[in-house]
């Protein structure tokens, strides 16, 4: 239950964020976008911290706070949210979905690689029907591009021809008032 919520409520913060940056009439460029979602990401993730993990913290002797430590992941979770909502601005929900079945696949080859961990017969059975997905969407979105750049050469024809005719229309009243 705890993967598939995860997964189910990140496709639904990526929608979420598609949506705000795609709104008619509202023109939120990232920037933007994370200084309002931000705050709420405070609010919506330090509840749960102070009756989970606070309790935890205080009754640990061990735990100091390392300033260059908290700094720089700070920062690199900051980079992360700006180049989540660059991509989802640009592209897609979808799209951005998809790069991270890419990134789970790069981060199981790395463990298996160099940290030696076993990939079992389920496993790979799994990779091999989201790189499949991942095909596919390709695929299709190959097929749609192809499409649209017809219709548009199509489009582009038939204005042409249009524009030929009227010209040539024009020019045979000019020269019937001519003559």
């Amino acid at each position: 239950m705890g993967k598939g919520g995860a997964v189910a409520f990140e496709a639904t913060r990526l929608v979420l964020i598609q949506i705000l940056l795609t709104s008619k009439g509202i023109t939120f460029n990232p920037i933007t976008s994370l200084y309002y979602v931000a705050p709420c990401c405070l609010v919506f993730l330090f509840i749960p911290w102070i009756f989970v993990e606070y309790p935890l913290l205080k009754d640990s002797s061990s735990f100091h706070l390392d300033w260059l430590i908290f700094g720089t992941n700070s920062f690199c979770a900051f980079a992360l949210n700006l180049a989540v909502f660059l991509l989802v601005g640009k592209t897609s929900a979808l799209t951005m979905n998809v790069a991270g079945v890419v990134k789970d696949w790069l981060l199981i080859a790395f463990s298996w690689s160099v940290i030696k961990d076993t990939v079992t017969p389920v496993n790979l059975v799994g990779y091999g029907l989201a790189f499949l997905g991942v095909a596919y969407y390709n695929h299709a979105k190959l097929q749609a591009l192809k499409a649209n750049e017809a219709q548009k050469k199509a489009a582009d024809e038939e204005a042409g021809r249009l524009l030929e005719e009227r010209e040539g229309e024009n020019s045979a009243k000019k020269n019937e008032s001519q003559g």
